[in-house]
């Protein structure tokens, strides 16, 4: 290689002393007839083209017209002139197709590439630069081919010219014969794109099959090249280039149907729900940053997910990256094939297995998608597809824990989204007529009154011997609050102000049953930072969805309250917090955490205010921990040493200690959640509260503090007053 560049300098550097144009031309020409006077007095076949004087001439060829461009400054030279008006590119083609001598494709490839890399000159508008071109990327990515690396190399080229002049795109694609037969709706795989020369789908994806079909490749830069030759062509910000092809080729059904092909990989019948759940962000670079052999030694199921989940993310960044218009049509390709015809059935199968992987992959992708096309057509899946809203929520509360588990999580990634429509079909829809207050309350709420609701709470704690003042409260706090001073978003001073509401969820668990206390780190303040953090995190996500900053009046006057199913399972599911395993108590409070975190004025007045006066049948997330606080107090009676079955319970949840007995087990645990449930909604309440307002929450012992929430709220400990 090094005595051929220096035998290309000195040839140079004699033609520099000699008239240029003319000894330049001649030096071109007669490069030119050397190859082609090797077909006509060669008669070995089997010579390879290496042995020959070809990749020679052809390196001279190539210096020569990059020489003649820098000495040109307007006009194009005679070199590139003889070169276009005799179509060499075109004898090339159909040498290298020959593959004649045995090895040309390759030595093409390489001078294509470097033709179209070093020349600055636009040269792709060009018919005689073109229509080679197009018949090189034909001969890309077949099967058996040898020179995956040249191909991808060509294309990467080929792509970075189109980004540098978007106007040529069309001649690439040949759009007018595409658009002809663009009535067609096929979702062919990318072997199969190219089966026909006259199809639509040849004439208008040959140059995107061929990526997809480098994309698979098993050599991770030819991989890489592909990925970035379609990450050039989908990021074309010109409107015609993203409209032609988005309208124009099936570069969505392309992309799409290779997710489907990763897809059909997954072994659905073993894999383990838990590990999908909680798989990582797999970024699709990731795969080229280390070697092969570091990918095999995974297993085969977990090597098939990384694929699958990495191609999911390529999709996810090449729709952030594309036109608004081309990013829908590929979300839109994605909605249609995956969700709707493969994942759709098999939420809706009758095994157990199906539903929970279908709905565990669902959740990942939830939780990984951030592009906003992709995002909207996952939610219109998700919320806006019978029967699916209804089902999907049902099974938050199904007879298999597996399949409960993983629907929460799938309604907690969805909150974690930036997308209105997610709180405002969960929640929203059904709180606007804020019928879940009594009549009294909607129409007179500066007059506190009981409810309904509460007064049958309030009379069934005091009938119960297990659940009176002197076990429920310490001697100097009073009992939570079951009536409402005012519905407004902002807790009015005196009874209901903004200290109330948070003492109303502290004072909720019972001093007896108490052991945040017993360790160093519990206690209220411990979450006022993450409660802060969460908070914050909402109000970025809302900010520009034009929430109303107060609350609708009420229109519920006589209707009955349904508070949607997904708040009726939460509930359902938080009345059974004692009886249930503690991973599922501990995703079921998450989500109401992370909806209690919003700042809508319905959910901070149906969720978070202690004081609102509840209509006949009605319950809040307030009354039904009201109630569990009574069925507690009765289960707590049959466990002895208490206090230090719940030290010793506490431990083992933070990995402490595994010195546990398995009596009464679950209800420990549930009753370690329920505490910290409490006081965390308690340091939400704190965190939502007005800025200026100074809150005075209670301690465990019942000693007053104070703190203010600035600009992050800290909490002072009683010592510190």
């Amino acid at each position: 290689m090094e005595t051929f560049s220096k035998l290309s300098s000195l040839l140079l550097r004699a033609l520099e002393t000699r008239e240029p144009t003319v000894d330049l031309l001649e030096s071109f020409v007669d490069n030119w007839k050397s190859i082609t006077n090797y077909y006509i007095q060669t008669t070995d076949d089997s010579r390879p083209v290496r042995q020959t004087e070809i990749p020679w001439c052809l390196r001279q060829m190539l210096d020569i017209l990059v020489y003649e461009e820098k000495q040109q400054v307007e006009d194009t030279g005679p070199c590139l002139e003889y070169l276009l008006q005799h179509k060499l590119l075109e004898t090339l083609c159909t040498l290298g197709k020959a593959q004649y001598p045995p090895g040309m494709i390759q030595q093409v490839l390489l001078f294509f590439s470097k033709l179209l890399s070093q020349i600055q000159k636009p040269l792709l508008q060009l018919i005689a630069v073109y229509r080679p071109v197009q018949k090189l990327i034909g001969l890309c990515a077949l099967p058996g081919s040898h020179t995956e690396k040249e191909e991808a190399q060509f294309l990467l080229v080929v792509c970075s010219r189109v980004k540098q002049d978007p106007h040529t795109l069309r001649y690439l694609l040949q759009v007018k014969v595409a658009a002809s037969n663009h009535s067609k709706e096929l979702l062919l795989p990318p072997s199969q794109s190219d089966s026909a020369t006259d199809s639509p789908v040849q004439s208008e994806s040959g140059l995107l099959s061929a990526l997809l079909q480098l994309a698979q490749s098993q050599t991770a830069s030819v991989c890489l090249k592909a990925f970035e030759s379609l990450l050039l062509l989908s990021a074309l910000q010109t409107e015609s280039s993203g409209e032609l092809l988005a309208d124009h080729t099936q570069l969505g059904e392309l992309l799409t149907g290779r997710l489907l092909q990763l897809y059909a990989l997954l072994p659905l019948e073993s894999l383990d729900a838990g590990e999908l759940q909680s798989w990582p962000h797999t970024p699709w670079s990731s795969q080229f940053s280390h070697c092969r052999s570091d990918l095999s030694s995974k297993s085969s199921s977990s090597n098939q997910m990384n694929n699958f989940f990495s191609w999911l993310d390529f999709l996810d960044h090449l729709m952030r990256e594309a036109p608004q218009v081309l990013a829908v049509k590929i979300a839109q390709c994605v909605h249609r094939f995956w969700l709707f015809d493969i994942l759709q059935p098999q939420l809706l199968h009758t095994c157990e297995q199906v539903v929970l992987v279908s709905t565990s992959i669902l959740c990942v992708a939830v939780r990984l998608v951030k592009s906003w096309s992709l995002l909207d057509q996952l939610v219109h899946f998700l919320l806006k597809t019978p029967p699916l809203p209804e089902l999907l929520l049902q099974r938050c509360d199904h007879i298999s824990d597996q399949i409960s588990l993983a629907s929460l999580c799938l309604v907690e990634e969805l909150l974690q989204k930036p997308h209105r429509d997610i709180l405002e079909v969960l929640v929203v829809t059904f709180l606007q007529s804020r019928s879940y207050l009594s009549a009294p309350a909607a129409g007179q709420e500066d007059t506190p009154l009981q409810s309904n609701q509460a007064n049958e709470d309030s009379d069934d704690l005091e009938e119960d011997p297990f659940f009176s003042d002197s076990l429920l409260f310490s001697d100097s706090l009073p009992p939570p609050p079951l009536s409402s001073a005012s519905s407004s978003a902002a807790p009015p001073s005196g009874l209901g102000s903004a200290a109330d509401v948070v003492n109303s969820f502290l004072c909720l668990v019972p001093v007896q049953v108490r052991s945040a206390q017993l360790l160093q780190e519990g206690g209220f303040e411990s979450y006022v930072h993450d409660a802060h953090t969460q908070v914050t995190q909402c109000e970025s996500l809302s900010l520009s969805w034009d929430w109303p900053l107060s609350l609708p009046s009420s229109s519920g006057e006589g209707e009955e309250f349904f508070e949607g199913h997904l708040l009726k399972v939460l509930f359902d599911r938080l009345g059974r917090v004692l009886e249930q395993p503690y991973e599922l108590n501990l995703r079921l409070t998450a989500v109401l955490s992370r909806l209690s975190a919003f700042n809508h004025p319905l959910l901070q007045e149906y969720l978070l205010d202690p004081y609102i006066h509840l209509s006949h049948c009605s319950r809040s997330l307030f009354s039904v921990l009201i109630r569990l606080m009574g069925e507690l107090m009765q289960r707590v009676q049959l466990v002895s040493n208490l206090t230090d079955r719940l030290l010793n319970t506490r431990r083992d949840l933070l990995g402490l200690n595994h010195d546990i007995g398995l009596e009464h087990l679950t209800l420990l645990r549930g009753l370690v959640v329920l505490e910290e449930f409490c006081q965390e909604l308690a340091a939400i309440a704190f965190v939502k509260l007005p800025k200026d307002q100074v809150v005075t929450p209670l301690d465990q012992q019942g000693l007053a503090w104070t703190s203010r929430d600035s600009p992050g709220p800290v909490v002072n400990p009683p010592d510190q007053q």
